[in-house]
């Protein structure tokens, strides 16, 4: 490997100045990382929430190999092919409040496609509408449109002068409810005819620090956009796919979405690839003799046939190897851990939904992203053989669904280990 002076790689969310030289990861294997210097790390964050069945699933890798052979890529307008048909008419039938998919390439995408589809339904019923509602803790990707429907912070400081204004209300949090609602009831009273749609992270708001909050409150929250005609957009680029222990969180909500955002998890982390799937209305709202009302949206690796291989066998797997059973077992060793360190000194709050556990520490600086506990979690979780990348103050693990019990032990032990040595 190359000294760091000469590394050629700029890595993401990474201050390459400060960080510790990255660590070479030769292979991996079911919930295992195998460092190319002989250490083994279990990956306790399914490597940025993206890997759902395990690293080198052999039933996955064969599909992408088997779609490798006969056909790789082709461009996705005027053409179409059997694995993305296929997989359109799978997430119709696990979503089948839903009607048509359109394809993109990363959850950033994914919200884009959402967001143009929001805006410019108006556009095209010939009553536009600019304004979209969004949490005030918000985070929906890195691309300009996903970033101004996001909170401003860090994230997207230095471009925040160009990003497009946002109504922001905040998020239905466990005592929060009342406000939330009056906010959301403001903004439609003073501006109705203007709000196109409301975009949202359903249940759990990842990067805010895994915040959670409950499907009642967010179908009160929906009721209230739908008796308004507001379209309402899921974001479930992170909780989808069994995260929240349901296949969608969505499905824990009585009221179900106009559009839902998918990547992530979609092809069992082997691919980027990501979808937007909406309701017939929203469809038909395109379909004029005007080119110009088409979507005027796509990317060069649009319906990629090895992505629709990837996602296709990843859903196969859900059936094949009781994935949804290994998610509820994953969720009662997460609800025993958190009875047992709930009332630990060091923990501020304690969250955990369906596969998502996540511990607040105590600290002397406000919790948030930037806070610099982060930088003794990582090394001290790394010694003890598991990989965990704190949002700030916030230890968060969301473990592929093949790991065992062996494994969590291991994870546990080593927080249980982090809150006895712990001190800000």
């Amino acid at each position: 490997m190359e000294e760091k002076s000469n590394y050629p790689i700029w890595h993401p969310y990474t201050q390459m100045q400060t960080a510790d030289f990255p660590i070479e990861i030769a292979s991996a294997k079911g919930a295992k990382l195998y460092a190319a210097d002989g250490r083994v790390f279990i990956d306790a964050i399914s490597s940025w929430w993206t890997n759902i069945h395990g690293h080198s699933h052999p039933y996955i890798a064969q599909k992408i190999a088997e779609q490798a052979a006969s056909l790789e890529q082709v461009i996705f307008a005027g053409f179409t092919h059997r694995p993305a048909v296929d997989l359109a008419n799978r997430l119709l039938e696990k979503l089948p409040y839903h009607d048509k998919v359109f394809y993109s390439d990363n959850g950033s995408t994914a919200v884009e496609a959402a967001l143009k589809m929001a805006l410019q339904f108006w556009s095209n019923k010939g009553t536009p509408r600019t304004k979209i509602i969004a949490f005030s803790d918000a985070y929906h990707g890195d691309t300009f449109g996903s970033m101004s429907v996001s909170a401003r912070c860090v994230f997207n400081a230095p471009y925040s002068r160009l990003l497009f204004d946002v109504e922001f209300i905040d998020a239905p949090y466990p005592g929060n409810e009342q406000k939330s609602m009056a906010q959301l009831e403001q903004v439609l009273r003073e501006q109705k005819d203007d709000i196109a749609a409301f975009i949202f992270e359903p249940l759990v708001l990842g990067s805010a620090g895994m915040k959670m909050y409950s499907a009642s409150a967010l179908d009160k929250l929906l009721q209230l956009c739908q008796a308004n005609n507001v379209l309402t957009i899921a974001d479930e680029v992170f909780t989808g796919f069994g995260r929240t222990g349901t296949f969608m969180a969505m499905e824990q909500c009585v009221l179900k979405p106009d559009i839902t955002c998918l990547s992530k998890g979609i092809t069992g982390g082997f691919m980027p690839f990501a979808a937007t799937l909406c309701t017939q209305e929203i469809y038909e709202a395109f379909l004029s003799d005007e080119k110009a009302k088409m979507l005027l949206h796509g990317h060069s690796y649009t319906g990629n046939p090895l992505g629709c291989a990837a996602a296709l066998a990843s859903l196969d797997l859900f059936e094949q190897e009781q994935t949804m059973q290994r998610i509820a077992q994953i969720a009662k060793w997460h609800q025993a851990f958190y009875e047992k360190i709930k009332q630990h000194k060091s923990v501020l709050d304690i969250r955990q939904t369906g596969t998502i556990l996540a511990i607040e520490l105590r600290s002397n600086a406000p919790s948030g992203y930037l806070n610099r506990l982060s930088q003794k979690v990582t090394p001290f979780f790394l010694d003890k053989g598991v990989l965990i990348r704190p949002l700030g103050n916030v230890i968060y693990i969301l473990p592929p669904y093949c790991v065992s019990n062996e494994e969590m032990s291991q994870v546990y032990s080593a927080i249980n280990a982090f809150l006895e040595d712990y001190s800000d």
